[in-house]
């Protein structure tokens, strides 16, 4: 594939909740990834276009269009691309199995590492107990979660004026209210034991905005996180270890982890070094 000479070849990408059409996503901190990086697979793990928001009211400015575009851009250059919907782009599970120019329609995949591993790779909304069964109470939360994007943004100018670095309100709250905090736990928990279920050695997941890397169900888990807040994804390198990304400022300059971080051992760790 033709790349530019600066551009990080990959073996796979793992993206999930970009919610395109929605005010939140951080769609030029994404295209500043899509320029650095290429890949011979890409996998779209869910919420990559927010259809929910999208019904309430139309916003798609071009940066957005962007995204769409450099992604097209790279499956006509060679790459794979494999789209799994998620919860809030589920109008695409009517077209599962469909080839949409170069695009494979999956309901989820089975991705197998160079290393041979097998990772079963699935939105996660289909284990979220209050999207399946309470469909009220899931967009109520999806309310509460764009007012509190809406407050974060005007908090990080005031902090970006004061110097300070971006921190994330929602992000905070869901690692210190108790339920919030009990509801990732069982949700790694069940995506685990589908995993096992389906016999293969780990699972690659979105939905739930927490990106993570852990064996801590006794199996590989993996959540990519989002292009909300986190702006994290997940890379396979070509001898079949896997890295999770935080696009932070250092990063997208150096385009190289920190010398002292360990990324790209066998059991999956977090970029910082510390396990999810």
């Amino acid at each position: 594939m033709p790349r530019d000479l600066d551009t990080i070849r990959v073996r796979t990408l793992f993206l999930s909740d970009l919610h395109l059409g929605t005010k939140g996503c951080q769609a030029e901190a994404l295209l500043d990834f899509l320029r650095s990086y290429d890949a011979e697979t890409i996998y779209l793990v869910g919420d990559i276009v927010d259809g929910w928001r999208l019904k309430s009211g139309w916003y798609w400015p071009q940066s957005h269009n962007d995204v769409v575009q450099k992604l097209l851009r790279k499956v006509r250059k060679g790459s794979a691309l494999v789209y799994v919907p998620g919860n809030h782009d589920e109008f695409l599970r009517d077209y599962v199995g469909v080839n949409l120019g170069g695009i494979e329609l999956a309901d989820h995949a089975i991705h197998e590492t160079a290393n041979g591993k097998r990772y079963l790779v699935i939105h996660g909304d289909q284990f979220d107990l209050v999207v399946r069964h309470a469909r009220w109470l899931a967009l109520l939360g999806d309310g509460a979660y764009t007012a509190a994007l809406f407050v974060n943004t005007y908090l990080n100018i005031a902090r970006r004026k004061l110097g300070l670095t971006y921190w994330s309100l929602s992000a905070w709250a869901k690692l210190r209210v108790k339920n919030a905090v009990n509801f990732i736990s069982r949700f790694e928990e069940l995506l685990a034991a589908e995993a096992r279920r389906q016999e293969v050695d780990g699972v690659i997941c979105g939905h739930i905005h927490h990106a993570a890397m852990h064996e801590n169900y006794g199996i590989a888990y993996v959540n990519t996180g989002d292009w909300v807040e986190s702006c994290t994804v997940v890379v396979e390198h070509w001898d079949g270890t896997l890295e999770l990304i935080r696009w932070s400022d250092t990063q997208r300059r150096s385009l190289l982890p920190a010398p002292d971080l360990d990324v790209t051992v066998e059991t999956p760790r977090v970029l910082d070094g510390k396990a999810a």
